[in-house]
This record gives structure tokens, C-alpha cells and sequence, in this order.
């Protein structure tokens, strides 16, 4: 589920499942499992590499192969267990990558910056996160706040070094991969977005920390818009957002 959920259905699982139980965050932004300390105390991270589309129910199309992703975990905070390993293993037997690291919330921060295109391809649609400056704007606003929060994260180089050549999209018949998570939950009519917890996270980091983050807001608004609104992703041009930064 996005990060957006994340809160009810915790107090859901707390008034059923034994408070030991060990619980594994496989999602997108860094605010998920300290949501998920304050009710159980065994809280696991996972940096989520997994290209997919979601477009109607009960289909999930992977796009890459024979790998269907990476998912590396570790404890939350910090720190790696037994459980930690046995799930990697686990997951390494059913065609994903998994490694348990004691650092996993460094390379969930970097994951959290890649991430900050998915709030252009949503307003403005793929090909504007590629070819405008607008992803390299919110990306670089992005860095900016995790300096000045002291927030380490892993480099793009050791980043990309994980990735290797699995990260080679392969086409599926009948399923062209038109756009990411954000984009695909306009796609499917959902009144709410990720974008809280993505885009709006380097928003909280640069109020906390008095760094100007105007593109990033701008774009957490105009997602949140869009999705209440119920309009098709893509329906801004870029061109609209960039002349509305300029002012």
C-alpha cells in the first residue's frame, strides 16, 4: 500500500496481530516505519527497486526479467537480525534480489530522491521527467535538505553499482510501461496520492531546515489537485509549471 494508508491500516493490524510479530515496510518513502515503531516494536525497512504497473485490479504486469526486482532490508532503524536474513534469502529464491543491510534507511533516502520525478510524471506525464528540468529541479532542492538535515544517504555511483544491468526494462506483450507509481494511481482514478510522503518529505526538510524548496511545493500541490479533482495524469504541461515558478 502507499504511505498515505499506511496509518489506518497499522491500527488495523495492532488490534489483530500479536505485538512481536515482525513487520516489513516494502514501501516507498522514509516515514513508514517510524509510524510503524510507535506500535510494534520489531520494524523492518525495504528499498523497493521493482518497475511494475497496476492498472487494474488483480493484474500486476513486472517488467524486467529473469530478476523481478531488488528488495534489500534491514532493521529500523539500523542493524540487521536473523529475521532480516532469512527473509532476504527468502526473496532471493523467488527471483528477487534481496540483501539485508545494516544500513537500509541510507539507500531508502536515496530511493526518496529518485522518487522526486514521480511527482512530474504524474502532473506533467513521463516524457516531461526525462526531457524538462523539472525532476533535476526537485532532485536537486532535495539534496540540498538532506545536507542541511545531516541525513546521509548512499551515492547515485553505489546506487546504480546495486542496480547493475538488472534495470533493463523488457517489453510484455500488450503492456507498454507508461509511467510510475504516482502517475499510474491518476491513471486509476484514486483521489489520493503518495505524494505526501515523497515530494512533500523534502517539503517538511526544507521547513524545518530553512531550505527553499518551491518546486518541490509546487508539485506536491498540483499532484494533491490533480487527484482530488480526479484528472488524468499528465494533463499539465511543464511549460505551465515552469512559468508558475517563475513568478
Amino acid at each position: 500500500m502507499k504511505s498515505q494508508d499506511t496509518p489506518a491500516a497499522l491500527a488495523d493490524l495492532a488490534s489483530h496481530a500479536p505485538p512481536a510479530i515482525r513487520l516489513v515496510c516494502a514501501q516507498n518513502g522514509v516515514d513508514n516505519e517510524r509510524i510503524a515503531l510507535r506500535l510494534f516494536p520489531h520494524v523492518y525497512a525495504m528499498a523497493v527497486m521493482l518497475p511494475a504497473t497496476h492498472l487494474e485490479p488483480g493484474v500486476v504486469v513486472a517488467h524486467l526479467a529473469p530478476t523481478t526486482g531488488l528488495l534489500d532490508l534491514g532493521r529500523y532503524p539500523e542493524g540487521v537480525d536473523a529475521a532480516a536474513e532469512e527473509i532476504a534469502a527468502a526473496l532471493s529464491g523467488a527471483t528477487f534480489g534481496s540483501q539485508a543491510r545494516p544500513d537500509i534507511m541510507r539507500w531508502k533516502y536515496r530511493k526518496l530522491i529518485l522518487n522526486l520525478a514521480n511527482a512530474v510524471e504524474a502532473v506533467c506525464g513521463p516524457e516531461a521527467a526525462r526531457s524538462t528540468p523539472l525532476a533535476r529541479m526537485a532532485r536537486a532542492e532535495g539534496e540540498a535538505c538532506l545536507m542541511a538535515a545531516g541525513i546521509d544517504a548512499v551515492s547515485i555511483a553505489d546506487d546504480r553499482a546495486r542496480r547493475g544491468d538488472v534495470f533493463e526494462l523488457r517489453p510484455v506483450a500488450g503492456h507498454d510501461r507508461r509511467g510510475g507509481s504516482s502517475w499510474q494511481s491518476l491513471a486509476r482514478g484514486l483521489r489520493s496520492v503518495e505524494t505526501d510522503y515523497l515530494t512533500g518529505e523534502i517539503v517538511l526538510l526544507g521547513r524545518l531546515h530553512r531550505v527553499s524548496t518551491p518546486v518541490n511545493d509546487l508539485l506536491q500541490r498540483l499532484a494533491n489537485q490533480m487527484a482530488a479533482e480526479g484528472r488524468a495524469p499528465g494533463s499539465v504541461a511543464a511549460d505551465d509549471v515552469l512559468s508558475r515558478l517563475a513568478l
